[in-house]
This record gives C-alpha cells, structure tokens and sequence, in this order.
C-alpha cells in the first residue's frame, strides 16, 4: 500500500510529500456533476454504493495519497432529533434549530452502529475496493462547529445566534457540546472499526472564536473528543479555519496532526503548534484558480517552508473550489510529489 499519508501523519521519514486535498470529491468533477443531476448529496451520503463511487472518483483522477469518505458532517443530526436538507445554493438548512435550553435537552442519543449504519457500510466497501492503494480517512464534525449550525440553522458569517446562547446560556451551551462530544466520539470509534485508517475532526468555525472564547467555550469539547479516540491506534487530524490566533490553543485541544489555513506562512505555524505535531496545509485554494506558473510558486512556498521536515502533508487551507479546473488539481498533484526541498 502506499502508506506516506500515514508515515507522515507519524512524523516518519517519506519519498515525497503526501497529499491530498479537503472537498477533493466534489462539484469541480464531472462525474460528481453527472451524479448530481440524478441524485441528492444526502441520497449519495445514504446509499454506500452511491459514497463509494464517488469517494473513488479523485483517487482514480488525481494522485492523491489517501481518499476520505464521501459523507458529510451533519447526518448524525438527523437521529439526534435534528431535522435537514440541503438548500441549492445557501449549503444545509436545519429545520428546527436549537434556540434554548429545552431544546438542547430534547437531543437524542443514538447507537452510531445502527443509526449510521450505511456509513459504516460505505467504510467496508471502500476498504474493499480500494485494494491497499492508498489509505482512508473517516472524518466527523467538532462540538463548535456542530453546535454552530444546530443554534443558526444553517451556515453564517457572524455566528451571533451562537455566540449569544453561548453567552447567555453557558450551562445549556456545555450540555450541548457535552452531548456533540460523546455522540462524536462514538461515531468516529465506529468508523475507526469499520475500517478507517486515519480521522479528520472539522472545527470549520472555530475561527470566528476569539482565544478565551475558545478555551472557555469550545477546547474543552473538543479534548473530550481526542481523549476518547487515543488509543484507536489511528492518526488524528485537527483541522480548523481562521486560526490564526488560536492555533496553539488548537493544538492543545489535541492531534496528531494539526491543519494550517493560508493565513499564516507554514514555518511560523509548525512553529507554534509545536514540532511534536505533523501538520497539514497550507496552500490557498484560490491559486488552483489561477495562471499555473503562480499555482506552483505557492505550492513551492509551503514545500520550501516545510524543509522537509518529516510529518508535513500537503493539502489546501480549505477545501477545493467547484470553479476549480480538474487538470489544475491533477497538476498541482503531480508537482507536488516531483518537487524536493
């Protein structure tokens, strides 16, 4: 198998850098495209022939170093009690977003096993049909950001809603990561043994937290999270946006690996996470959208900054673009793996 995601993910030495790229199955392909047209995202999240085909769409594409499962981070709402879909061109809408104290206490616990159980069937059929080629990763959402699109109802700019419940109800605000948390940990165990071989925990907006916000509010969750995952004997992966200013706080939070954004050069960043950590990052996506010679000057930036140190993978601060042309990717890929620093 080619396992340099995984030896890096460990800080081991490699033959060149890994990579792979966050949103790496999605609208900028074709097939995918194809697929929508006939199908719903949650229909493709459900249906675990649906997730595999699409999951294995970058890996025969682009030469990528690990496939992530296609699923996406809010199913677990729905058997929590949290109803959703998907509206064109404003992301998930939840139908009965949390406003209050009761409404946190209405939550479900559930039996991930059962309730999630086409996940974990996606996870045994993409282990089967990705023959050794490269590793997969699981992935699920962190409590702030979990509770972020629970309290707003959908995505946001501001978070205000979110902010004020934290603010104004911090006994309901706790119970409810508390419950993000140990339904979290669960979830990933499950993945974990259905047989991923790597997870990624999304903390998209914890950015929008200032430092005690997020050590008073949300890094205690999220270590509840780690905590229970330690001994799974798989590479965990901390990835957040806007972090800048919390990053090392980021860091404390737990991981193995820590995800950069492209808001900080990649050295100064290791830096402050600490060089106990591997990271993964950092280049902007918007370059996959411009002239090539530019596109492989900023991926040379993070290479040259990352010195080959062991335990850098490369990806992009955030996801890939729908706009993105795929040879771009596919380009980006290619010169990753020929470039030495």
């Amino acid at each position: 198998m080619n396992d340099r995601f995984l030896r890096a993910c460990r800080r081991e030495p490699v033959d060149t850098t890994p990579v792979w790229f966050m949103r790496q199955a999605g609208r900028y392909m074709a097939d995918y495209r194809a697929l929508r047209e006939r199908y719903s995202l949650l229909q493709i999240c459900r249906e675990p022939e649906l997730a595999v085909a699409v999951t294995l769409q970058p890996v025969d594409a682009i030469e990528v170093d690990a496939a992530i499962l296609f699923s996406d981070l809010l199913v677990p709402f729905t058997p929590m009690g949290l109803d959703f879909d998907f509206v064109k061109g404003d992301g998930p809408s939840i139908n009965n977003p949390i406003r209050s104290p009761a409404d946190v206490d209405r939550l479900r616990r559930f039996e991930p096993r059962d309730a999630l159980g086409y996940v974990l069937e996606t996870i045994r059929l993409l282990r089967k049909a990705l023959e050794g080629r490269v590793p997969l990763i699981g992935f699920g959402g962190a409590p702030f950001t979990l509770a972020a699109y629970a309290i707003e109802g959908g995505p946001s700019t501001s978070y205000a809603k979110t902010k004020a419940f934290m603010y104004s109800q911090p006994a309901a605000w706790h119970r409810l990561c508390r419950s993000f948390a140990d339904m979290m940990a669960g979830y990933l165990t499950a993945q974990i043994e259905a047989g991923v071989q790597a997870v990624q925990i999304f903390d998209s907006w914890a950015g929008a937290l200032g430092r005690a916000d997020y050590r008073e509010f949300a890094r205690p969750h999220t270590t509840r999270i780690f905590s229970a995952l330690k001994g799974s004997g798989v590479p965990l992966i901390h990835f957040g946006v806007g972090t800048t200013a919390i990053l090392r706080d980021i860091a404390d939070a737990g991981g193995d690996v820590v995800g950069v954004d492209w808001r900080q050069p990649l050295d100064e960043a290791w830096e402050t996470i600490g060089y106990d950590r591997a990271v993964q990052g950092n280049m902007d996506p918007t370059l996959l959208l411009g002239p090539e010679d530019r596109l492989f000057a900023g991926a040379d930036d993070v290479l040259r900054r990352a010195n080959g140190r062991p335990g850098h993978v490369f990806n992009l601060g955030h996801g890939v673009l729908p706009d993105t042309p795929l040879e771009r990717v596919q380009a980006l890929a290619r010169h990753v793996h020929e470039t030495r620093f």
